[in-house]
């Protein structure tokens, strides 16, 4: 006997269970638009295109990483550069999907990374900016999307990237008294001073 969600099911009901399941996914896999987000390369150069247009050497850089354009950009346009692509009436993006942290030890800087979702035009795309570890200071998008609130108080909580005109910028996580930002990676993997293991494990 097995139990899923709360019920129990014999052996026989639950291979039932699974095969309806598997023939749920591969209906749902069938409806590609909806579920799967396809290149589409005119848009990708309709974004560039707009974008070099209006902010120039203000971009840094533009390519297709896996399945989407990625694009990075100068922390001091970054604010005006997500309301262009929120407010124009070819791009509309108007959702922010996620926005995270990114921390560069080799070059000294810490960065963000937005996630933008056209729910009109079925287009994401990856908008990209750094700032320097000394500096670690960016504009907040809380103006822009109110949804960005939490997520740039998690992205301050483990990296230490202050958003400036945050109306709530704290931790949201961890414990006040902290210290150090969890995801920067400036801690080793594991402790060096275990004994009780055997390197030969670990093909060492």
């Amino acid at each position: 006997m097995n139990k899923v969600s709360g019920f129990w099911f014999s052996y026989s009901e639950n291979i039932h269970f699974q095969l309806v399941s598997f023939n749920l996914f591969k209906k749902l896999s069938t409806f590609k638009n909806i579920f799967v987000f396809e290149i589409i390369p005119e848009r990708n150069e309709l974004v560039v295109s707009k974008l070099i247009e209006n902010f120039g050497s203000s971009i840094d850089q533009h390519e297709i990483l896996s399945d989407m354009l990625c694009i990075t950009v100068k922390k001091e346009v970054v604010t005006e550069l997500l309301l262009f692509l929120r407010d124009d009436q070819e791009l509309q993006y108007n959702f922010l999907t996620t926005l995270c942290g990114m921390h560069y030890p080799e070059k000294e800087q810490l960065g963000v990374v937005y996630h933008l979702h056209s729910f009109v035009n079925n287009h994401r795309i990856r908008i990209k900016t750094t700032t320097s570890l000394a500096e670690p200071t960016l504009p907040t998008a809380t103006s822009i999307w109110p949804s960005a609130n939490w997520m740039e108080r998690e992205t301050f909580d483990f990296f230490g990237i202050i958003f400036e005109g945050h109306p709530n910028l704290k931790r949201i996580l961890n414990v006040e008294e902290m210290v150090d930002f969890p995801l920067r990676k400036e801690f080793p993997l594991e402790d060096q001073t275990r004994e009780d293991k055997n390197d030969t494990f670990f093909g060492r």
